[in-house]
């Protein structure tokens, strides 16, 4: 094994630690979001309404939807394919369902709207913070972020609009089986990459940067 080779290894557990991190604040942002009751991003909307109607947990349902999704991202998108996006394809689910038991007891239901304007800012913010640390950790992208920019390749169609036309689906999908859908979807499917493109050059690149010197700073950002 050459010294490369070597360093990548060495490097892969605290990038695994890191994007496992990412995943969690992440998955944190959306139980807020839910506590808030404004609204999730379109994918966990989605999974929330057709497992709820399926009398399934959020976590099995969407590890089996992940599942389903891999499959392309294996035959024509490869590339995607890492580490990270088993994290995430597993653990997104069982984490947005964990912290919701935790604060469902806690948050007033339906919280004012004071309460309901903190949340949906600190859902926002964990929610794109948790993203771009996943995303930072370079070693794999969730298998619904990996679809669009798989799309892409293959057709040359813009990215923008190929993810557009995917959120919608799930937006569609949300509503049908009566999913959270509000304000917070539109945020995280339309005006979340902003937050993201801050949080990961000024937080998550510069403090990977200084957990692994030596190794260069990817990102998994699809487009």
């Amino acid at each position: 094994m050459t010294s490369r080779a070597r360093a990548g290894a060495s490097h892969l557990v605290p990038r695994a630690l890191w994007a496992l991190g990412g995943v969690a604040v992440l998955a944190l942002g959306s139980a807020v979001l839910l506590g808030a009751h404004v609204g999730v991003d379109p994918f966990t909307a989605a999974n929330i309404g057709v497992s709820g109607h399926l009398g399934v947990g959020l976590g099995a349902y969407q590890l089996a939807v992940n599942a389903v999704l891999l499959v392309p991202v294996v035959v024509w998108g490869r590339r995607y394919v890492g580490l990270g996006t088993v994290i995430n394809m597993v653990m997104t689910g069982f984490f947005v369902q964990w912290f919701s038991a935790v604060l469902d007891p806690v948050l007033p239901d339906p919280p004012g709207h004071l309460l309901q304007a903190v949340l949906f800012l600190v859902g926002i913010l964990l929610f794109t913070a948790g993203a771009s640390a996943y995303m930072t950790a370079g070693i794999g992208t969730a298998p619904y972020d990996a679809i669009a920019p798989m799309v892409v390749d293959r057709t040359g169609v813009r990215y923008r609009v190929v993810r557009v036309v995917q959120d919608l689906l799930f937006v569609g999908l949300a509503i049908l089986f009566g999913g959270p859908v509000g304000v917070g979807t539109v945020m995280t499917a339309f005006f979340a990459g902003p937050l993201i493109d801050f949080f990961t050059e000024r937080v998550n690149k510069p403090l990977l940067h200084r957990l692994l010197p030596d190794s260069p700073t990817k990102v998994s950002q699809p487009g």
